[in-house]
C-alpha cells in the first residue's frame, strides 16, 4: 500500500437530501498521526470517516492522498482499513480464518498468509485463540480480532468509528492502552471516531471538535483541554460551572470582572485578540475539579451554601449555592467532606477561569443540552 506522508480532505462536504451533514471540512494530516474525531452524536464525525473511507461519495471537496486526488477512488482501492463500532465478525469462520478471509480474497500465498495472521494475532494478544470462534471470545477479545483482521491487509491508514462504546469501561481502559500501544508499534496513520472526552485525550496526537457538522476547534489534546477556543468546547471538555459576569477592564494581565453581587474576580480569554469593553457581558466557565472550596489565595474567592455532596473516589464534589448571585450553583471540589447547609468560601485560579462573551455562550445553548459531557475528564 502507498505510504502516507500527507493526507487532506479539503472542502468536503456532504449532503443527505436538503440535509447537510458535513460542512466545508478541512483536516491535514502527517503520516503516523493519530486523529480523534471527537464531538456529540450527530456532529458529522462518522460522516466525515465514511467519505474518508470511501463509503459516502463527497458533495463537494476533494481528498489529497500525497497531494494525488483519491475522491473518486473506490473504497477498496484506497488501501484503508476500517474497524467498525459492532466488529462485523463471521460467526462460522474461526479467529485465523476470520483475520486471514481478506488475505484469502487477495490470493496471499497461502505460507505468506499464514505467517501474517500469525503476526497479527500475536499483535492482539490472541495466538492461543486461532482455533476458536467469535462466540467464544470476550468483548475485548472480539474488538482486538476486529482490530488484527484489519491490520493484517497492512492498510496505509487505519479508520476505526467508535470501536470500544459497546465494551464496559474497565474493558474501554484496557483496549485504549492496547491501541495506543498497536499504534505505535505498527507507527500505522489512524484516524479515530469517539464521542468520549477519554480516549480523546489518551490517544491522540491530534483532536478535532465538531458540533453540527463543523469544525469548532482542531489542536493537541493538552490544547483542547486548556484552551477550549469557544464555549461548546469548553462545556464538551468540562467546562461545566458557569458564571455570568460583566467586564471592568484589565489587571494584571487578566480581565477583571464582577458578579451579581459585586464580587469581582480576574479571569483569562483563550482567545488573544479579544478587546472586551468595560460593561460587556460574559460568561466563566470553569471545570469542577477546578472550583475548589479550600481557599488558596487572597483573590478570587466566592461564597455559597452547599446544597449537596457526593463522594468522586479522590474527592468531594459539592453542589454550592452562591450567595447573591442570582440563584447561580457551581460544583466544587474538596479534600475533606462539607455537610449540607455548610457556609463555605470556593477559591478559583483566575488562569482556569475563561471567559467567553454572553452572545456566544447564548447561541449554543441547545446544543449543550444535547452532547452531555462526562465532566471527570481526566489527564
Amino acid at each position: 500500500m502507498e505510504k502516507i506522508n500527507t493526507l487532506k480532505m479539503k472542502g468536503v462536504t456532504r449532503r443527505f437530501g436538503n440535509t447537510t451533514a458535513l460542512h466545508d471540512f478541512h483536516l491535514e494530516m502527517s503520516g503516523g498521526q493519530f486523529v480523534t474525531l471527537l464531538g456529540p452524536s450527530g456532529c458529522g464525525k462518522s460522516t466525515a470517516l465514511n467519505c474518508l473511507a470511501g463509503l459516502l461519495d463527497l458533495s463537494d471537496g476533494e481528498i489529497l492522498l500525497n497531494d494525488r486526488p483519491i475522491q473518486d477512488v473506490a473504497a477498496e482501492k484506497r488501501g484503508f482499513g476500517m474497524v467498525f463500532q459492532n466488529y462485523a465478525l463471521f460467526p462460522h469462520l474461526s479467529v485465523e480464518r476470520n483475520v486471514g478471509y481478506g488475505l484469502e480474497l487477495r490470493r496471499v500465498p497461502k505460507a505468506e498468509r499464514e505467517k501474517r495472521v500469525r503476526s497479527a494475532l500475536e499483535l492482539v494478544h490472541l495466538a492461543e485463540f486461532g482455533k476458536r470462534y467469535p462466540g467464544q471470545l470476550s468483548g475485548g477479545q472480539q474488538q482486538r480480532l476486529a482490530i488484527a483482521r484489519t491490520v493484517v491487509l497492512e492498510p496505509a491508514l487505519l479508520l476505526l468509528d467508535e470501536p470500544l462504546s459497546n465494551l464496559d469501561a474497565n474493558l474501554r481502559n484496557e483496549m485504549r492502552i492496547e491501541l495506543k500501544r498497536i499504534h505505535s508499534e505498527l507507527n500505522l496513520t489512524t484516524v479515530y471516531v469517539t464521542h468520549d472526552q477519554s480516549e480523546a485525550m489518551s490517544l491522540s496526537d491530534i483532536v478535532v471538535v465538531m458540533r453540527n457538522g463543523h469544525i469548532e476547534q482542531i489542536g493537541s489534546p493538552q490544547e483542547i483541554y486548556n484552551q477550549p477556543k469557544s464555549p461548546f468546547v469548553a462545556h464538551f471538555m468540562g467546562y461545566i460551572n458557569r458564571l455570568p459576569a460583566t467586564i471592568l477592564g484589565k489587571e494584571n494581565g487578566y480581565w477583571l470582572i464582577e458578579t451579581a453581587n459585586g464580587t469581582q474576580l480576574l479571569g483569562s480569554s483563550t482567545n488573544e485578540e479579544t478587546n472586551w469593553q468595560p460593561g460587556q457581558k460574559v460568561v466563566a466557565l470553569i471545570r469542577p475539579d477546578e472550583t475548589i472550596a479550600e481557599p488558596q489565595a487572597e483573590t478570587n474567592r466566592l461564597i455559597g451554601h452547599v446544597q449537596l455532596v457526593e463522594y468522586v473516589g479522590r474527592a468531594y464534589e459539592s453542589l454550592v449555592l452562591l450567595t447573591g448571585q442570582g440563584g447561580t450553583q457551581l460544583l466544587a471540589h474538596s479534600g475533606r467532606r462539607q455537610n449540607s447547609g455548610d457556609q463555605i468560601e470556593i477559591s478559583i485560579d483566575p488562569d482556569r477561569l475563561l471567559l467567553f462573551s454572553a452572545d456566544e455562550t447564548e447561541n449554543i445553548e441547545s446544543t449543550l443540552m444535547q452532547s452531555e459531557p462526562k465532566v471527570r475528564v481526566e489527564r
